[in-house]
């Protein structure tokens, strides 16, 4: 959700400008990487992003393809775990990306967090910074971003509302301290809209992940890249009452009672063990 300069949530204040630090490309000097290394959940890891031979694309695979595309080459690993929390990302994440020493490295999580049981935005935002400053310690350029409103995707959401907005806060003040990237995803509509999400709705789409890789690119300055990625959709007809009643239901018995007898935050059957692209290999460009 955009939170506006001056507001107040908890101990944090927003004090910069929503966008702020995202540069257009033209405004920015071209930056070459040579290693790319992702840790997170299972946004990171590219849920529900399938390529068709039983694993994800995901937008951190889909940016790394990008820049080996217009670079000419990239060493790409992806260490994130669904169902991981920040805390569980620092303590299991960190040290093995250290020792690839990036000079590119993206950090996000949160989702996990705002739906456990108990929630600290402090002890989150802490974490978030201590991963952004070892890895920016090393040289590495950090990317990370704002988690949008669920409640326009699931009513249910508004729940945990007030815990995604200090979550974001929380990033704020993280990247304002080490240094690192911050897109603020959360301030574009778009971001809530059900068509870039996939139908657990927790989990973006292949469409989400195109656009959340489109944005980070953007973030970065990289060539040939635009604002396209925070333009709203094409308005939808509206739906009869009985369609959308249909839809939560569907949804309801399909993703939230499993969630709820499995405990949320990626337990269960989407809970893996290991990462499936633990070490820096070649990205190939196309997708």
């Amino acid at each position: 959700m955009a939170l506006a300069p001056g507001t107040r949530l908890g101990p944090y204040e927003i004090v910069a400008p929503l966008g702020a630090g995202v540069m257009h490309p033209a405004d920015a000097p071209v930056r070459t990487f040579e290693r790319y290394v992702a840790i997170g959940d299972s946004s990171t890891e590219g849920l529900d992003d399938r390529d068709g031979r039983g694993g994800y694309h995901g937008w951190s695979r889909r940016l790394a393809g990008r820049i080996a595309r217009q670079q000419g080459g990239l060493l790409y690993a992806n260490l994130a775990i669904r169902g991981r929390t920040t805390r569980e990302i620092r303590e299991q994440q960190l040290e093995p990306a250290l020792a690839m020493r990036p000079d590119l490295a993206t950090v996000f999580s949160g989702t996990n967090d705002v739906l456990a049981r108990r929630f600290d935005p402090d002890t989150v935002g802490a974490d978030m910074e201590a991963m952004q400053r070892a890895l920016i310690g090393q040289g590495a350029t950090v990317l990370t971003f704002t988690l949008p409103d669920l409640a326009p995707l699931m009513p249910i959401a508004r729940l945990v509302t007030p815990r995604i907005a200090a979550l974001n806060a929380a990033m704020h003040v993280a990247a304002s301290r080490s240094g690192a990237i911050l897109l603020d995803f959360a301030a574009y509509p778009v971001g809530s809209d059900a068509r870039l999400w996939s139908d657990d709705r927790i989990h973006a789409n292949a469409a989400g992940h195109a656009r959340i890789a489109d944005a980070l690119a953007f973030a970065l300055g990289l060539p040939d890249t635009s604002d396209a990625w925070r333009q709203p959709l094409p308005p939808l007809p509206p739906r009869s009452t009985g369609a959308w009643w249909a839809g939560e239901f569907a949804w309801t018995m399909h993703h939230l009672l499993p969630w709820m007898v499995a405990g949320l935050g990626g337990a269960g059957s989407r809970r893996a063990t290991e990462a499936r692209h633990a070490r820096l290999e070649p990205v190939t460009p196309e997708i």
